[in-house]
């Protein structure tokens, strides 16, 4: 039985490095143009090079998302991006537009294509299609259960990969082809620009009286009739395994390295303890399911996976997020004995106690020694988010440890 690879999304260089210390066996990004993304940090061409050339060293792929529904504008333009690409040398473009697909194979004719989730990839018929035009990989609609994925390994060839989404947020549109953000806002979410109207709050107007709203009640919050809750599925890998499913992608290039940290180390503990053996994976999934949940999620669900959800288990009644943990930054280089470089990313102060994420899955309680600025002055406390500090937290640390603290 193939061990699945853990596909891991990156918003940024620092977030890439995480993903690889942190479990995953490749790692998907933007560039700055033609990925669905575009609200999302991305990546230069030089944080590319050297994100796909820090993943190398680890030995961790890197796949470049090119998956925008393109215009005739973005023709000429993506194939000077794909011959920019040539020096960053990544492992795949994830691609959903016949045309650039077309254009990669003529600019980049070694290069690894995989189709993405957005070109609706529900039957086998297709899946073939794209093999036949040279696909290596193509990403499974949304919308698919275990039993049509596994009908659908079961009529392809041996050596096509298939990639599902396991974990993350869950779009309410098929496969992400949404016109609410283009028709209200202007904003495309098909060339990456989503502004998520499906997370607003909506009422009623009745035809014959305008201007009269009438809510639609669900709870005190208000009403969220096109939310989704997100999905989970970290207490089911025998059966995506079963299936046949040689990829588990994460969801969240918009998330930060507190997400991608949690949510990889969680997955990456529960894959190597099945295949280790499968009675300890059964015997460890109230953990897992406790340590998938110490990062910001909207409530979880399983999705399409078990056949059609009903409004118990896919419609969320709010937009808020649940929020278990605050993420305070990532652990830089030393800069003296006991002391290292941070970027603080939310407030904490001299005394607090504090919890340092280890890749290897220990939380380590510690309490915050002293707080230094730029120019070595004791600060009590950072109130400044992405202020530049040292800290000593009383012990050694690694660089690229995650600090959080519990949210109060």
């Amino acid at each position: 039985m193939k061990k699945p690879e853990l596909l891991v999304p990156a918003s940024s260089l620092e977030v890439l490095k995480t993903a690889v210390r942190y479990g995953a066996d490749a790692v998907y990004i933007g560039g700055e143009v033609f990925g669905l993304r575009a609200k999302a940090k991305n990546f230069s061409l030089e944080e590319m090079a050297e994100g796909v050339e820090f993943a190398h060293e680890h030995g961790v792929k890197v796949y470049v998302t090119a998956n925008i529904l393109a215009h005739n504008a973005d023709i000429e333009p993506v194939k000077v991006y794909f011959n920019d690409l040539k020096k960053v040398k990544p492992d795949a473009l994830i691609i959903s537009d016949p045309a650039i697909f077309t254009i990669a194979k003529e600019v980049l004719p070694e290069m690894e294509l995989h189709i993405s989730t957005q070109a609706n990839n529900t039957n086998y018929g297709t899946y073939n299609f794209w093999y036949n035009l040279g696909a290596k990989r193509v990403v499974s609609a949304r919308e698919l259960s275990i039993k049509e994925i596994s009908e659908i390994r079961k009529n392809i060839p041996k050596d096509m990969e298939i990639e599902t989404f396991v974990h993350g947020a869950m779009c309410i549109s098929y496969s992400g082809r949404c016109l609410l953000s283009s028709f209200m806002t202007g904003r495309d979410a098909n060339k990456g620009a989503c502004t998520h109207p499906c997370r607003w709050k909506y009422a009623v107007v009745e035809e014959n009286r305008p201007g009269e709203y009438m809510p639609i009640e669900e709870n005190e919050r208000g009403t969220y009739i096109f939310n989704s809750k997100d999905l989970c599925m970290i207490d089911h890998i025998p059966e995506l395994v079963e299936a046949g499913i040689d990829s588990f992608k994460i969801e969240g290039r918009m998330k930060t390295a507190l997400y991608v940290a949690t949510v990889a180390r969680t997955y990456r503990m529960a894959i190597d303890d099945y295949f280790e053996n499968p009675d300890k994976y059964r015997e460890n999934i109230p953990k897992y399911k406790k340590l998938i949940s110490q990062c910001t999620y909207r409530q979880y669900t399983t999705g399409f996976f078990f056949g059609k959800p009903d409004e118990t288990t896919q419609i969320y009644d709010a937009n808020v997020y649940e929020r278990d943990y605050v993420y305070l930054g990532i652990v830089g280089d030393e800069t003296a004995p006991l002391e290292y470089s941070l970027e603080q990313k939310n407030k904490f102060y001299t005394g607090q106690k504090i919890e340092v994420m280890k890749p290897d899955g220990r939380d380590i309680e510690v309490e915050v020694v002293a707080i230094k600025d730029e120019e070595g002055n004791e600060m009590e406390s950072c109130p400044h988010p992405k202020q530049k500090l040292t800290i000593n937290l009383g012990m050694e640390l690694d660089k690229g440890d995650i600090l959080r603290m519990k949210d109060e």
